[in-house]
């Protein structure tokens, strides 16, 4: 009677013999009696389920990784959107290749940096030293995984650099931040070997750092080095100076061709963050994985709504306190969205739905802080990616520090030893260690690219593979790369209105903006017929 059930249980189960489990462990087992078949069985069991188990998590890695994957497509429309119709083309091919050269990059060396040879040891290193290649034991969900990670990274830059970065210098520093810069990092705090990581044998401080999504190793990576790139490259010609070189009372807004790419390229990378945030909790090892998933789903809602109208409203307040009319900016709104999902990428997993609200609502304050701030120091960026990916990046770190709760610390990492720092003080103690990590580790990331990307930087620039012509610029990227004369020439009163405003309708703007117009149209091949000449006058 007992192997008749024993056979039902699994006989459903083959081997790659033909056998079942059944008759496999009858032979395995012959005259140990009942209780070692049993015993069998049941191992087999269980290692047939660890394999399914094993099976669906690489299979839903490779799908958060397809969702994060097409955040590529909402940084292309993003882009697009906020630059002039002159330098669409060479946008959007800038952010293909940042794909492409992410790809070739990670798979060469920067996947072998960040994790290759975790699993083979347990000390401490800087980088990895083995997996060059992808050779050798790589579990392929976990890099297509990561590569998305990677590439999301570099992404960023691009759209502050729009207008005026040479496509050289663009593909040079996208491979050196994905082969080497952002591999140290996510070395550093995710791999099982770095210094800062959670997961390391000995964590720092028996915590070290919890990134949960990668508010720190993405976006502030990303966000750090969009800033010593613009400081740099400089600002688009016209932003704060005129064509003398004379400062601007007020600076220029160069405004994008189209808000609605912008809206359908901050809905795609909302989306896509659902990739990002509840994904990572497939890499936790725990069992309550779904749990902490919905959790992060839940929390990254909340903190992306509560910025957004933080952002919206809160702006609008203060240009009705300015000119004494309520105007609303759907700019404001949307980035104020980005910088809340960018702050709450790192606790995503280990705050309460209360936080996340909180969170989003200082991430939207940051973001208007923070963009104002660029303008008042003269640093342009062309898509605000520094108030909303550096400023929020490292909020969402130090936020880790301060909301990380007992209950879902549990769930994620199963540790509740060091949490946030307001919950240590409602426990009566003033433990700061997460708090401490968490500042550490921001300091590392900034420390870290600067050190690398800004003489990287430096000696682009030197070389003058940084900086695009001046008349290049002037006439567009499109033409100076893609010699696509048809496309300018259908938008040329559009394309050139830009050229004369900068003069500031002074009489030596609109000799210079004239002079400009002389090199525009012999660079360019056509002459600008008489009824588009009265749009390139300044004041007119």
């Amino acid at each position: 009677s007992g192997n008749r059930v024993l056979n039902a249980v699994a006989g459903s189960s083959q081997k790659s013999s033909g056998m079942s489990t059944y008759e496999q462990c009858s032979v395995e087992t012959e005259g140990g009696g009942y209780d070692l078949l049993l015993q069998c069985i049941t191992d087999a069991i269980e290692s047939k389920d660890a394999e399914k188990s094993a099976d669906y998590t690489t299979w839903l890695l490779v799908l958060c990784g397809a969702l994060i994957f097409f955040m590529q497509a909402g940084f292309a429309m993003l882009c697009a959107g906020c630059v002039r119709k002159k330098n669409v083309q060479n946008t959007m091919l800038k952010n293909l290749l940042d794909a492409c050269g992410a790809a070739l990059a990670f798979f060469s060396i920067g996947y072998a940096f960040a994790f290759g040879g975790q699993n083979e040891r347990d000390d401490i290193t800087f980088v990895g030293s083995t997996n060059f290649f992808s050779l050798g034991d790589v579990d392929q969900g976990f890099w297509f995984f990561q590569f998305a990670f990677s590439a999301t990274a570099v992404t960023i830059v691009a759209g502050t650099l729009a207008e005026r970065c040479q496509m050289a210098a663009y593909l040079c520093y996208s491979v050196f931040l994905t082969g080497f810069v952002y591999p140290v990092v996510a070395h550093s705090v995710w791999s099982n070997n770095g210094f800062l990581s959670f997961f390391a044998k000995d964590p720092f401080r028996g915590i070290g750092t919890i990134d949960f999504a990668g508010s720190g190793v993405v976006h502030l990576t990303g966000g750090a080095t969009a800033l010593i790139a613009t400081y740099i490259l400089g600002a688009r010609k016209g932003r704060f100076h005129d064509n003398r070189g004379r400062l601007l009372p007020t600076p220029r807004t160069i405004h994008g061709h189209s808000i609605a790419l912008q809206l359908m390229g901050t809905m795609i990378l909302w989306f896509g963050w659902y990739g990002f945030n509840p994904g990572s909790a497939l890499l936790l090892g725990v069992e309550d994985t779904g749990k902490v998933a919905a959790r992060a789903a839940v929390n990254t809602s909340l903190s992306a709504a509560a910025g957004a109208c933080t952002a919206l409203f809160t702006n609008l307040y203060i240009q009705e306190r300015k000119t004494g009319e309520y105007k609303f900016d759907l700019s404001k709104a949307m980035n104020g969205a980005l910088g809340a999902l960018v702050a709450i990428t790192g606790p995503c997993g280990t705050v309460h739905n209360w936080a996340a609200l909180l969170i989003g609502t200082v991430a939207g304050l940051l973001y208007l802080f923070a963009s104002n701030l660029l303008v008042r120091v003269r640093l342009d960026d062309a898509v605000d990616a520094i108030p909303v990916h550096m400023v929020n990046g490292m909020w969402g770190m130090i936020a880790t520090g301060l909301f990380t709760a007992p209950g879902p610390m549990l769930d994620a990492f199963e540790t509740d030893a060091h949490v946030g720092w307001f919950y240590s003080l409602g426990r009566g103690s003033m433990d700061a260690t997460l708090l401490g990590n968490q500042i550490l580790a921001t300091c590392f990331i900034f420390g870290w690219v600067t050190f690398t990307m800004a003489p990287f930087f430096v000696f682009l620039n030197y070389l003058g593979w940084f900086r695009a012509d001046s008349l290049e610029e002037l006439v567009g990227l499109d033409l100076s790369y893609m010699g696509n004369r048809q496309h300018l020439l259908e938008q040329e009163g559009d394309e050139y209105s830009d050229v004369g405003s900068v003069g500031g309708g002074t009489e030596d703007g609109d000799s210079v903006a004239k002079e400009d117009k002389e090199q525009a149209k012999q660079h360019v091949g056509f002459v600008v017929p008489p009824d588009a000449m009265s749009e390139l006058t300044p004041g007119a």
